[in-house]
């Protein structure tokens, strides 16, 4: 029998193997929807719907925000990255990581003073308030749903290994059923019960990295360069596999790919809905300062870890049966404690139950997370100040994000199924570079710039948006490649799988262009507010 098959038997179609897998995975389900339906019940205003009534601590918040950060890309796609190009693989995790200072030098403080409960809030302080609220609201959509094509891409690869389903007809149904899950937290539990699920997501991924980091480096005498040897040793790329270029250095292209990469994930953190909407959650701007630094401790300690992870995967599993079960390598982390637990062994099935059940964990929480901040923009900018013009009460605004819920829940369900065989670390880096393209350039010009005006920031928003969207639809991420979104067809123009290096400037300069060929003067008097406002806190809510 092949370590493929032996790996596939283990992972779900031993009957004696599956009660167990499916009993975990239906006691955190319990679990987390018995939390939502208890903080679905104290969710009573739209404060507590959209910012969890501005309740939680700084460690509480910095713990959500870990666990709305760590996502399927960082637990399974990072793993099969690694696990494939080695050090070209653990450049995400470093500009994962990175991204971290710019959010908490330049965004959280000031948009937590700033804003309400959207991105919105901050761009409507100082200019006309439908077509910026539209703009942003739009802009905020597009970008969670990128992020969630990437975590139902995950959790279609994840479930499948588990029970051993292969057909593509079961990993659609397998997407379909997250997409459900996520519809119900949100629309019961708003941010009170999304914020808690993330917290217990963030304990239970830290905790299974943990454990299988030490039965990694146990099984290397806890020498790291043993571990990194034979990882180069059985990869079949020899020392290249520990140096750059494997993935990002064989042509002038795939190096200029690596530096888009590079600036999408660095600046594209900062203008991520689902992370920005985090800092609405404490009852102060000192609280969302202290709550990244939390953040960026935990996080940074999981993204150290990754390498044991990734580098493990590679020293102790054939390269081929990587590939076999993911062409892409996203089942690499569960397939290694597999591995380490034994693959014919309980000890084994019970590892790879427990990890796949965190990683699950891990896009539900996530998940949520981004329907949460499409759905809150939705409702609080497009429907309550838009189309109702401020005039819709807590109750109607609520019922829209209901809706919005169900509407982004079945758009994601069906693009998910399209992208299951992407890497998922690959897809939230193209959320990276949309969120930095459209939401970035805005934000700082908006806190920063007294001149901006309106018509800046839909240049700015519009522009980035369009541009980034644009160049990944002609990219090889969608056609022209076999691990493309339509492998059969190839209408792709644009080189480059990340659109970074060009739609991040462009959005920054139709903000500047925008700005100084508008005929509105800017209101220097609602920019000197929101200046004093976003650095003391004076005014905010």
């Amino acid at each position: 029998m092949s370590p493929v098959q032996q790996s596939v038997l283990a992972a779900g179609e031993a009957g004696e193997h599956r009660p167990l897998i499916i009993s975990l995975f239906a006691v955190f389900v319990v679990a987390t929807l018995g939390i939502t339906v208890w903080a679905g019940r104290q969710t009573k205003s739209a404060a507590d719907f959209y910012a969890g009534g501005r309740q939680f601590s700084a460690f509480q918040n910095g713990l959500a925000v870990s666990g709305d950060y760590m996502s399927a890309a960082s637990f399974l796609g990072i793993a099969g990255a690694i696990a494939l190009f080695g050090y070209d693989g653990f450049l995400y995790s470093i500009g994962f990581l990175v991204a971290w200072l710019v959010a908490l030098l330049l965004v959280a403080e000031p948009l937590r003073n700033s804003g309400r409960y959207t991105m919105g809030d901050v761009l409507a302080y100082r200019m006309r308030q439908r077509p910026v609220r539209t703009a942003a609201g739009t802009s905020t959509i597009v970008v969670s749903i990128f992020y969630l094509l990437a975590q139902m891409a995950g959790a279609g690869v994840l479930v499948s290994l588990l029970l051993g389903i292969t057909s593509d007809a079961g990993k659609v149904a397998i997407v379909a059923l997250v997409g459900i899950l996520m519809i119900v937290y949100v629309s019961i539990g708003g941010m009170k019960g999304t914020t808690w699920v993330q917290m217990v997501k963030a304990v239970l991924l830290i905790s299974g990295t943990i454990l299988i980091t030490f039965l990694v480096l146990l099984k290397f005498n806890f020498n790291i360069s043993d571990l990194l040897g034979t990882a180069a040793e059985r990869s079949g790329k020899g020392d290249a596999f520990l140096e750059p270029g494997l993935q990002y250095g064989a042509t002038g292209t795939s190096k200029l790919d690596f530096i888009s990469l590079g600036i999408a994930l660095v600046l594209g953190t900062a203008g991520l809905p689902h992370i920005l909407i985090r800092f609405y959650t404490v009852p102060t701007a000192q609280a969302a300062r202290k709550s990244v630094i939390w953040a960026i401790g935990i996080i940074g300690g999981f993204y150290l870890m990754t390498i044991a992870l990734g580098f493990g995967a590679a020293a102790l599993i054939d390269q081929k049966e990587i590939t076999d079960s993911n062409p892409s390598g996203n089942t690499a982390a569960p397939l290694l404690a597999l591995h380490i637990g034994g693959v014919d062994s309980a000890w084994g099935a019970v590892l790879l139950a427990t990890i796949s059940a965190v990683a699950f964990a891990t896009i539900l929480a996530v998940v949520a997370g981004l329907t949460l901040a499409s759905s809150s923009s939705f409702a609080h900018d497009i429907y309550a100040n838009v189309i109702r013009k401020g005039q819709a009460t807590d109750k109607e605004e609520m019922k829209a994000a209901r809706w919005a819920t169900v509407f982004i829940g079945i758009v994601s369900i069906a693009l998910g199924a399209l992208a299951r065989d992407l890497n998922v670390a690959g897809l939230v880096a193209l959320a990276f570079a949309v969120a930095a393209s459209a939401n970035l350039p805005t934000i700082l010009y908006s806190l920063f710039w007294k001149r901006f005006t309106t018509q800046g920031a839909l240049w700015s928003i519009y522009g980035g948006l369009i541009v980034a969207v644009g160049l990944v639809l002609f990219s090889p991420v969608v056609s022209g490649d076999p691990k493309a979104m339509f492998p059969g067809v190839d209408f792709h123009w644009f080189p480059l799988k990340n659109p970074g290096i060009i739609s991040i400037p462009f959005g920054f300069l139709m903000g500047w262009l925008g700005t100084v060929l508008s005929k509105e003067e800017p209101d220097t008097g609602k920019y000197a507010e929101l200046e004093v406002r976003s650095l003391t806190g004076t005014g905010a809510h």
